[in-house]
């Protein structure tokens, strides 16, 4: 039987016997050291130097998820998600924590995020953690459309011009039926809240006023934007 030289972050995790999310845990506050044989994989080496029980003890407490990681927040910040109704934070809120870098995701998989909760606690502590949530709170497209006082056919051309993306897309269900399920692009509000400063090119007057039914003025940016792209590729 050949022995494996090389090993990505599962097999060194069984290699040693730890959970997975201990090990993330280890690498994210060096423990782990960098993968030595490629971007993502350990040498044998490497790995049979590591300390597993040192590894196993830098992870205390069961990681917990995305929406306990919101329910702690909500109520460290003293408005405690209220079961049944829109949580004040949310687990795209955390997610987005997560990409920014303020917390650590101790598992590849997106759909089921588990995060260390001593990490949570300090992220608790954080001044203008507040605010910072409210500018990462999610805004599907009718949501960013009305914040911004447009049509939404007015937003959809604003997405067509890449003035704004979405942090993520979520599937959302239409009754008990996966037949029925869409997959739905959320914005951050920060990034809504940005734009009419970021093009003051536009009359935002003009397109708050526009009555249904009436022709986009960002129509004919949109259609200068294709042309170019025709030109470009000829």
């Amino acid at each position: 039987m050949t022995r494996r030289t090389e090993y990505d972050e599962s097999q060194a995790a069984g290699r040693l016997r730890v959970p997975i999310a201990a090990f993330r845990w280890a690498r994210h506050t060096g423990l782990v050291p960098t993968p030595d044989a490629s971007s993502y994989q350990w040498s044998r080496a490497t790995v049979e130097a590591m300390d597993a029980d040192a590894i196993r003890a830098s992870l205390p407490h069961e990681p917990i998820s995305a929406a306990a990681a919101a329910d702690r927040i909500a109520r460290a910040l003293g408005t405690p998600n209220v079961p049944g109704e829109p949580p004040v934070v949310s687990a795209f809120a955390v997610r987005r924590l997560i990409a920014c870098g303020l917390l650590t995701d101790l598992t590849a998989n997106p759909e089921a995020v588990l995060i260390n909760p001593d990490q949570v606690a300090a992220v608790c502590g954080i001044e203008g953690l507040a605010q910072r949530l409210a500018d990462e709170a999610p805004l599907g497209p009718d949501q960013a459309a009305a914040r911004l006082g447009v049509r939404r056919v007015d937003f959809d051309y604003m997405r067509d011009l890449l003035w704004v993306r979405p942090a993520e897309r979520r599937e959302v269900r239409f009754g008990t039926s996966r037949a029925g399920a869409v997959m739905v692009p959320l914005f951050t509000t920060a990034s809504v809240d940005a734009l009419p400063a970021a093009h003051p090119e536009v009359d935002w007057e003009q397109l708050r006023n526009v009555g249904k039914g009436r022709r986009s003025p960002l129509a004919a940016l949109v259609k200068a934007r294709q042309q170019e792209k025709e030109a470009a590729a000829v």
